[in-house]
């Protein structure tokens, strides 16, 4: 081999050796790029699920710590609407307000009995949903006390916290009060709510 042959392989090898370090740096980029796009996607991930391992043990000690509540909630919301029970909750705490007889306690009209259904349980007739708590529903109880049986006013705001402390009966919605020497007549909505 002559010297100019040499020189003419060895330029040839040099260029096809920067030309190979060009392509092996090139795909050691690549790989590189790929290898770090997969390591970010599995620290987002692991930051995920180290998210919701807080969460679940987070919820894991709100259930130890909540678990009885439900039983609370069990026990103080009724379970049924009887209404005959109502009543006489809401006459003995009249009678304990010193008013001696209400003219009227009245419940909304009942589809039971009736031949068409209105895709509701049959127990759940006079009922409304409450938003936003599923299972509780509310019965709207309207107690009347009309003029020629007037009371004192005390003997009202007595029976309001009565009523609003009484376990059946929780919530007084509306209030219409009509004055009269001294004394009022009244007309009460009150909710009661059930869960079945």
């Amino acid at each position: 081999m002559k010297a100019k042959q040499l020189y003419f392989v060895l330029i040839a090898a040099l260029v096809l050796l920067g030309v190979g370090f060009i392509g092996v740096a090139y795909g050691a980029n690549k790989l590189m790029n790929n290898q770090a796009n997969q390591l970010a996607k599995l620290r987002a991930d692991s930051d995920v699920l180290d998210s919701q391992q807080v969460t679940l043990a987070k919820n894991k000690q709100d259930i130890v710590k909540y678990g009885n509540l439900n039983t609370i909630a069990e026990t103080v919301v009724p379970q049924d609407k009887d209404q005959a029970e109502a009543v006489r909750e809401i006459v003995n705490l009249a009678s304990q307000s010193g008013i001696s007889k209400l003219s009227s306690i009245t419940f909304p009209a009942s589809s039971l009995g009736t031949t068409a259904s209105s895709g509701k349980k049959q127990d759940l007739t006079q009922l409304t949903p409450v938003k936003g708590m599923s299972g509780v529903y509310e019965l709207p109880i309207t107690v009347s006390q009309t003029a020629g049986d007037d009371v004192p006013y005390s003997q009202l705001t007595t029976f309001l916290a009565k009523l609003e402390q009484n376990r059946r009966t929780a919530q007084v919605s509306s209030i219409t009060v009509q004055p009269k020497d001294g004394k009022v007549a009244f007309t009460l909505v009150i909710n009661e709510y059930i869960k079945p």
